[in-house]
């Protein structure tokens, strides 16, 4: 799977921005006790994690292709 910078980048941008950004709206929406806010936050939180981990992957693979695909 071949991965360009363009799509790393938005990916990386929606892991460390764009999630993290929701769940702290959530998390102030729990404050003020509008419903739900618990449950949006752990599955942000959720998709957060899923995305970061789609990143070291990502990284991973392109390190990899850097390199010449040679395993150390």
């Amino acid at each position: 799977m071949k991965m360009s910078n363009k799509m790393y980048d938005i990916i990386k941008t929606i892991a460390l921005i764009v999630v993290p950004l929701f769940a702290f709206v959530s998390s102030v929406v729990d404050i003020w006790g509008i419903p739900y806010a618990e449950r949006i936050t752990a599955t942000l939180t959720a998709i957060d994690t899923l995305i970061g981990g789609l990143v070291i992957v990502a990284k991973t693979l392109y390190e990899k292709e850097m390199d010449g695909g040679e395993d150390d």
